[in-house]
C-alpha cells in the first residue's frame, strides 16, 4: 500500500499576534478560569485525630468524628459511612499538628496556633519568637506546642490567648512529641528525638524526673540513632507504649521507671501505636512500610496478626474506637481504613475506606457526556474514577484478587499491580453491554480493556498482531483508541504495527501498516537505510473520526497517517516540520490537534487534512492539551507552568496563567463548566470553574507577559453555604467593554437619530387628525337596566343585606377622594425635567431616555401638561441642550413642533421667555445647516461612486 504524499502540507503561513489589545496590563486571576475545588484529597503524613460523642439515650452508639489533614487545610468526615462534613479554610501555611477539644479544632501552621469553630477560624495564638510550632496538645484550658527545633515548649491559656510560660529543654534534648498519661495531673510527658523521655509539671514548669534511652531501649548501642516515634496511653493507669524509629516497643511503667514488655517489628520504624480498649489486652502498631501488627499483651506481647500492605506508604496514626473492636488508621498513601475485628483472636478485615491516589496522576480525562466523572491514572498503578458531584462515589478499578495473592506470597499488593497507565481511551456508547475502555501501560506489549459498569478490569487482553518470524521485534504499545460506536479497540506498537479488536469478543478484525518511511523524512530524522533491515516506525498517537471512516496514526518521524477505516488503505500522509508527540481529536468538529517537538501545536482539519492553525510561544515542551466541548478553545499545559487557552478561530492567544507546579494533564468537561487539571507534586484533581458559563467574559488577545500566578484551589466542603461563597468568587472582577456594542456617539461631530420608527413621530405630529378622524359618530347608546334582586345573607333565615348601597356609596365617595390626589400630583415627566434641570444636566439623558418610552397621546398629554412658566422654560432648555449634544435629531424636531404649535401663543406674550427662544432658536439653525453639509457630504459620495461603477 503505498502513500499519497500530499504537495499541500508545508505549512501556513505564521500570523502575527496583534498587542493593542492587551495594553492595560496583567490581570490580577486568570481571565478565563476561577479556581473552584480540588478533589480526590482524604490524608497526608500529618496523624488523624478521632473523637467519639456519646448523647443521652442514644441507642446507636456513640457518633465518630476524624479530622484529617489536607495540607493548608483540614477535612472532617463521619466515621458511619465515612462521609465528608465540611472542610475548613485554608491555614497560611501547611499544618504540622492538629488537636481537638469539644467543638473546636486547632491546628499549628508555621508559627500560629489557628483555633476553628464549625469551619470558622475564632481564635489565632502567635508565637513570639517566630518559630514553627511542630507539634501542639490541648492540655485542660491550656494549649501547648512544641517549636521546630525541639527546644522549648510554650504554654497558652485558650480561654483568654494569653501565652503563659516558656520551657526550655536543656541542650542534647530534641522535644519532639508531648504524651499526657491518664490520671496525672498537670504532668506530661516529653518525647525527644535521643530515645530520652521527660516528665514535667506544666503548672510549676519544673522538671520531675528524666527516663533515659538506656532504660527505655534494649542495649546502649542503639540510642544513637533510635528516635521516640510513637506513643500512646494504655488502659492501666502509669502505663505507656513507646515506639521507636528502629523498630522496638517498649511498654513501660512510668511511676517504677521500669519497662514491662518489649517486641520488635523487622520491617520499618514504629510510626504509630494504640491500645485496643474494649476489654481485650492488644496493642497495635504500624511502620513506615504500610504493615500492621497485633499484639497480645496477656502473652507478654506475642504477635497475633501481621496484615502486611495494610496501607501503601507509612501509616501515620492508628486509633481504637472505644469500646468497638474497630481499629482506624491513616496513612501516607492518601487513604484512612477501618479494621474489623470478628474474635479477639480472628485477623482484621477491612470494613469502610476512602482513599485516593498516592502518588501524583499523570493522565486525566472526563468520562462520559454529563460531566460527573473523571478517569485518573497514576503513577501508583491503579485506575481510579474520581466523582465530580461527591467523593464517595469516588472508587478505584479493580484489578482483581489481588488482596490474597499479595497475602499468600508475602509481598506487597503494589507490586501484582499492572505496570504504570502511559495511554487511555474510552467510550460510554456501549457501556452497558461490554468493556468501554481501553488502556496502554508502560513497556507492555499487550493493551488491557475495562468496564466501569462493573468497576474493574475488563475480559480481553489485545495483544500486538506483528510480525511471527523468529527474531522478529516485538514492540510495546504506545497508543490506544475507542471507536465512537464503542465496538472496536484499537492498539499501535513502538514497531509500527497498528491492530484493531473487537471489544465484545476480544478477536482481532483488522492491521493498518503505516509502510515505509518517506523519503525526505528519512533524510530528516534518521540515517539512510541500508536495506538489509526493515525500518520500524514509532507510532505516538491514534484517532478515530465519529462515523468511524477514517483512521488517524500519527508517527515520531513527522508524519500524520489517515486510512481508510474499513479497507484498511493508506490514503494520505501528511508530512510535519517536526515529530509529533502525541494527537487529540475533537470528534464532532473533525479538527486534530498535534503536539510537536518543536514547541508548537498544529491543528489540522481531517476533511481536507491541511493544517489550519499553528500555535506557538511555548517555553517548554508541551504535555497535554485538550479541546472545548464546542471547538472553540484549545487549553494546553507545558514544562513552564504555564496553562494557556488559544482562541481557534482566530489562533489567538486568549489567557494564561502560571500555577505553582507544573500540570502534566488536563481535560475539559463536556458540559463547557470545569477544566481538570493534575499536578506533578500533588495526589488531587483540581477543577478551575469555566467563567464564561457565569459571566460576560471579553475574548480579547493577550501577550505571554501577562502571564498570572495562580494558588492551586482549594478542597471545600459539602455545605450549601460554601457552594455558594465559591460561586461568588466567579465574578469577573474588570469587566471590559465589549467593542462589538454600538456607542451612543459614533463621533463628535455626527448627528444621531433614535432608533425608534418613523411612525411615531408623525403620529404624534398628527395626533388631532387622527384623533378627529377616530371620532365616534354617535354617542354610546346606555345599557338595558338589569332586574334589581335584593342581596340576601348567608344563614338559615331569610334576611336581607340593607347596608350594600350605602357601602358603595362610601366607595365611590373615596375614589373621588383619590381621584383629586392623584390629579394633583407631579408626573414623572416632569419631575425628571425638574431633576435634570436642576443638577445642570447637558443633555438631559435621562429625561429624553423616559420621553422616548412614552406612546405618542402619552407624550401628547404630558406636553399639554406644561402650563406654568417655569415648565416651559426648563422644556426649551432641554431642547437647546439636546440639540447641542447632536443626539435623537428627529425627536426634537417632533418635540418641537408639538410645543410650539400648543404653547406659542403664551411664549410671544411673555417677555421672559425670549432669550430662551432666541437661544433655541440659533442652536436649531446652526444644527440643521450641519445636518444638510453632511447629508451633501454624503450625496456627492455616494454619486462619485454610482459613477465609477
Amino acid at each position: 500500500m503505498g502513500a499519497n504524499l500530499d504537495p499541500r502540507s508545508s505549512p501556513p503561513p505564521r500570523k502575527r499576534l496583534r498587542t493593542d489589545a492587551a495594553t492595560q496590563g496583567p490581570a490580577q486571576e486568570p481571565r478565563l478560569f476561577a479556581p473552584f475545588r480540588a478533589l480526590g484529597l482524604i490524608t497526608n503524613n500529618v496523624p488523624l485525630v478521632l473523637q467519639t460523642r456519646s448523647h443521652k439515650g442514644a441507642t446507636e452508639g456513640p457518633r465518630i468524628h476524624l479530622v484529617t489533614c489536607l495540607g493548608k487545610a483540614w477535612a472532617m468526615w463521619e466515621g458511619g459511612k465515612m462521609g465528608l462534613l465540611f472542610v475548613g479554610p485554608d491555614a497560611p501555611m501547611p499544618i504540622a499538628s492538629m488537636a481537638m477539644d469539644g467543638d473546636a479544632v486547632w491546628i499549628s501552621s508555621g508559627p500560629y496556633a489557628i483555633k476553628y469553630l464549625r469551619g470558622k477560624e475564632v481564635e489565632r495564638l502567635t508565637n513570639p519568637l517566630e518559630s514553627v510550632l511542630a507539634h501542639i496538645l490541648i492540655f485542660g484550658k491550656q494549649l501547648l506546642a512544641l517549636t521546630e527545633d525541639g527546644s522549648r515548649m510554650l504554654i497558652w491559656d485558650t480561654e483568654n490567648g494569653a501565652l503563659q510560660d516558656t520551657i526550655r529543654f536543656e541542650p542534647g534534648f530534641t522535644a519532639i512529641m508531648i504524651h499526657h498519661p491518664a490520671t496525672y495531673l498537670n504532668k506530661v510527658l516529653v518525647a525527644s528525638s535521643q530515645g530520652s523521655l521527660q516528665l514535667w509539671n506544666t503548672r510549676t514548669q519544673t522538671l520531675i524526673h528524666t527516663f533515659s534511652a538506656a532504660s527505655l531501649l534494649t542495649s546502649p548501642s542503639n540510642t544513637t540513632s533510635s528516635a521516640i516515634t510513637a506513643m500512646a496511653r494504655s488502659p492501666a493507669i502509669d502505663v505507656v507504649g513507646i515506639g521507636f524509629s528502629s523498630g522496638e516497643i517498649s511498654v513501660y511503667d512510668i511511676r517504677a521507671d521500669e519497662r514491662l514488655m518489649r517486641m520488635v517489628m523487622q520491617d520499618g520504624g514504629i510510626r504509630a501505636m494504640s491500645f485496643r480498649s474494649d476489654g481485650h489486652p492488644v496493642l497495635a502498631t504500624a511502620s513506615s512500610l504500610g504493615h500492621l501488627a497485633l499484639w497480645d499483651l496477656n502473652s507478654g506481647g506475642r504477635l497475633l496478626h501481621l496484615v502486611r500492605g495494610a496501607h501503601d506508604g507509612a501509616v501515620t496514626a492508628l486509633e481504637w474506637v472505644p469500646g468497638q473492636p474497630v481499629l482506624i488508621s491513616s496513612g501516607e498513601d492518601n487513604s484512612v481504613k477501618q479494621w474489623l475485628f470478628d474474635s479477639p483472636t480472628d485477623a482484621p478485615r477491612l470494613l469502610k475506606f476512602r482513599s485516593g491516589h498516592h502518588a501524583p496522576p499523570h493522565l486525566i480525562r472526563y468520562y462520559g457526556e454529563d460531566g460527573k466523572q473523571i478517569l485518573t491514572a497514576s503513577r501508583d498503578r491503579s485506575l481510579r474514577c474520581t466523582s465530580v458531584v461527591r467523593d464517595s462515589r469516588s472508587f478505584e478499578l479493580s484489578q482483581g484478587s489481588l488482596a490474597k495473592k499479595a497475602t499468600s506470597l508475602s509481598i506487597p499488593i503494589a507490586s501484582l499491580k499492572f505496570p504504570t497507565i502511559s495511554a487511555l481511551s474510552y467510550s460510554p456508547t456501549r457501556t452497558k453491554d461490554w468493556d468501554d475502555i481501553l488502556t496502554a501501560h508502560t513497556d507492555e506489549a499487550v493493551a488491557r480493556t475495562w468496564t466501569m459498569k462493573d468497576k474493574r478490569v475488563g475480559k480481553h487482553i489485545f495483544t500486538i498482531a506483528g510480525d511471527k518470524k523468529k527474531g522478529a521485534l516485538v514492540g510495546s504499545v504506545k497508543a490506544v483508541c475507542v471507536t465512537a460506536c464503542g465496538n472496536f479497540g484499537i492498539a499501535a506498537s513502538s514497531t509500527g504495527v497498528i491492530s484493531m479488536y473487537n471489544m465484545q469478543s476480544g478477536f482481532l478484525r483488522r492491521t493498518f501498516s503505516v509502510g515505509p518511511c518517506p523519503l525526505n523524512v528519512s533524510s530528516r530524522f534518521r540515517p539512510a537505510a541500508n536495506g538489509k533491515k526493515k525500518e520500524e516506525r514509532y507510532i505516538t498517537g491514534l484517532a478515530s473520526d465519529a462515523l468511524d471512516r477514517v483512521l488517524v496514526a500519527s508517527t515520531l518521524d513527522g508524519t500524520i497517517n489517515f486510512f481508510d477505516f474499513h479497507t484498511a488503505a493508506l490514503e494520505n500522509t501528511l508530512v510535519l516540520p517536526s515529530a509529533a508527540v502525541s494527537i487529540t481529536l475533537h470528534r464532532d468538529s473533525g479538527l486534530l490537534a498535534v503536539i510537536c517537538d518543536d514547541l508548537v501545536v498544529r491543528i489540522i482539519d481531517i476533511e481536507t487534512r491541511r493544517i489550519v492553525r499553528e500555535l506557538g510561544g511555548f517555553r517548554g515542551r508541551v504535555l497535554d492539551l485538550t479541546f472545548s466541548p464546542d471547538s472553540r478553545w484549545l487549553v494546553t499545559t507545558s514544562m513552564d507552568s504555564i496553562i494557556r487557552t488559544f482562541d481557534i478561530p482566530t489562533g489567538r492567544l486568549i489567557d494564561l496563567f502560571r500555577t505553582s507546579s507544573v500540570a502534566t494533564s488536563v481535560s475539559f468537561s463536556p458540559t463547557n463548566d470545569f477544566l481538570a487539571t493534575s499536578h506533578v507534586d500533588s495526589v488531587g484533581v483540581y477543577l478551575w470553574a469555566n467563567r464564561a458559563q457565569y459571566s460576560e467574559v471579553s475574548f480579547q488577545s493577550i501577550v505571554e507577559d501577562d502571564v498570572v500566578d495562580v494558588a492551586l484551589p482549594s478542597m471545600q466542603g459539602v455545605a450549601e453555604d460554601e457552594a455558594l461563597e465559591a460561586l461568588s468568587a466567579l465574578t469577573v472582577q474588570d469587566q471590559s467593554t465589549d467593542v462589538f456594542v454600538t456607542p451612543p456617539q459614533l463621533d463628535g461631530d455626527l448627528v444621531t437619530l433614535t432608533l425608534l420608527p418613523r411612525s411615531r413621530w408623525q403620529t404624534l405630529l398628527n395626533l388631532e387628525v387622527i384623533q378627529q378622524r377616530n371620532k365616534p359618530k354617535e354617542p354610546p347608546k346606555q345599557p338595558e337596566k338589569a332586574p334589581f334582586f335584593l342581596p340576601s345573607l348567608p344563614g338559615v333565615d331569610h334576611r336581607f343585606s340593607l347596608e350594600q348601597k350605602r357601602s358603595d356609596e362610601d366607595k365611590k365617595k373615596d375614589t373621588r377622594r383619590l381621584q383629586r390626589a392623584a390629579g394633583s400630583a407631579e408626573s414623572v415627566f416632569s419631575t425628571k425635567l425638574s431633576e435634570a434641570h436642576e443638577s445642570g444636566s447637558s443633555d438631559y439623558e435621562e429625561f429624553f431616555n423616559y420621553a422616548k418610552t412614552l406612546s405618542p397621546a402619552a407624550m401628547d398629554l404630558e406636553l399639554r401638561s406644561l402650563v406654568t412658566l417655569d415648565a416651559l422654560q426648563m422644556f426649551l432648555a432641554a431642547l437647546t441642550a439636546r440639540l447641542h449634544s447632536h443626539r435623537d435629531f428627529e425627536a426634537v424636531q417632533t418635540y418641537m413642533n408639538v410645543f410650539l404649535r400648543m404653547h406659542g401663543d403664551v411664549l410671544a406674550e411673555n417677555v421672559e421667555l425670549q432669550r430662551d427662544l432666541e437661544t433655541l432658536s440659533e442652536a436649531q439653525r446652526k444644527e440643521s445647516e450641519r445636518l444638510l453639509e453632511l447629508l451633501a457630504a454624503s450625496l456627492g459620495t455616494l454619486g462619485f461612486v454610482r459613477d465609477q461603477m
